[in-house]
C-alpha cells in the first residue's frame, strides 16, 4: 500500500516493539528520535504509531507558557508530571483513555503547512468516521464530533517541521476523565473560533471507540501495513536525559 503523504510505503511501529511501561517523557523522545532519523536521511519510510500514557501527564507545546496554561500547583499536589514536547500548539493532558498518535515523514520537499494538516487530518477523519462516528476537521488542526449543531473536540494535533522531515502528532480522546482537564489546565490564551469561550468540560468529548478500533483507523488512514521492528533506543535515552527530564527545558517559558 502507498500513503497519501509522500508516495513512500508507511510502516507501523507497534507499541509492543518498545519496552513496556515507557514513561510519557520517553515516548515524546521516541517521536523526536525518529524525526532525527528522518532528517538525517536514515529513515526512508513514513513511520506511524500510537501509544498511551500509563498515568496522567501534562504536556506543554514548545512555545507554551507554563503558568499561563497550566494549574501548576494542582499538578504538584496531585504528583502529575509536566513535560514539554518539541512541536507547537497548546498544552494537553495525556493518560489512560487518551490515545496518542504520531507520524514521522521524510520529505524531499516539505509541503506548505496547510497541505501537511490536510494530508494528516483528512484521511484520519475519514477513517474514524467509517466507524460510525461523525468526525470532521475543525480549526487549524483539530478533529471534532458534530452533534446537535455543535462541534466537540476529540483530537488536538501539532507538528514540528524540519528541512526534510515532519513530525505530526496528537491526542485522541477515547475514554478520558474529562474533568481532569479543567483541574489541571487554565482556559487557553488562544482558542479556535468554533470553541466560542466554552469551558473544557463543554468543549471536549470522548470518542468511545476503544484502542483496537482507533489503532485500526490510524493504520487504515495512512496505509501503514508494513511493520517497523527497530527504534532508536540510544537516541531516545540521550534525549530523555538531556531534555525531557530537565526542568530547564520544561520550565523555559
Amino acid at each position: 500500500m502507498v500513503t497519501k503523504i509522500t508516495g513512500c510505503d508507511a510502516q507501523w511501529l507497534d507499541e509492543s516493539t518498545l519496552p513496556p511501561l515507557l514513561t510519557a517523557a520517553e515516548q515524546l523522545a521516541v517521536d523526536e528520535a525518529i524525526l532525527d532519523e528522518a532528517e538525517s536521511g536514515q529513515l526512508k519510510n513514513t513511520v506511524v504509531r500510537t501509544w498511551q500514557a500509563a498515568a496522567p501527564a501534562v504536556v506543554l507545546g514548545s512555545s507554551s507558557e507554563l503558568h499561563k496554561e497550566v494549574n501548576y500547583d494542582t499538578c504538584t499536589q496531585l504528583n502529575i508530571p509536566v513535560l514539554r514536547r518539541p512541536s507547537g500548539g497548546a498544552t494537553v493532558i495525556l493518560g489512560p483513555g487518551c490515545v496518542m498518535w504520531s507520524i514521522v515523514t521524510p520529505y524531499r520537499d516539505v509541503p506548505p503547512l496547510e497541505a501537511i494538516h490536510a494530508a494528516m487530518l483528512d484521511p484520519l477523519a475519514e477513517a474514524l468516521s467509517a466507524t460510525g462516528r461523525n468526525v470532521a476537521r475543525e480549526g487549524t488542526s483539530d478533529l471534532v464530533i458534530r452533534a446537535a449543531g455543535r462541534a466537540k473536540k476529540i483530537s488536538g494535533n501539532a507538528l514540528r517541521v524540519r528541512r526534510q522531515s515532519v513530525l505530526y502528532h496528537g491526542t485522541i480522546l477515547d475514554a478520558f476523565p474529562l474533568e481532569l482537564v479543567g483541574q489541571l489546565l487554565r482556559h487557553p490564551p488562544r482558542e479556535p473560533e468554533y470553541r466560542r469561550q466554552r469551558s473544557h468540560s463543554e468543549f471536549l468529548t470522548n470518542l468511545l471507540l476503544g484502542r483496537e478500533q482507533i489503532d485500526k483507523a490510524v493504520r487504515t488512514a495512512f496505509a501503514a501495513w508494513g511493520n517497523k521492528t527497530t527504534w532508536p533506543h540510544q537516541q531516545v535515552r540521550q534525549l530523555v536525559e538531556s531534555r525531557y527530564e530537565q526542568t530547564s527545558w520544561t520550565e523555559r517559558l
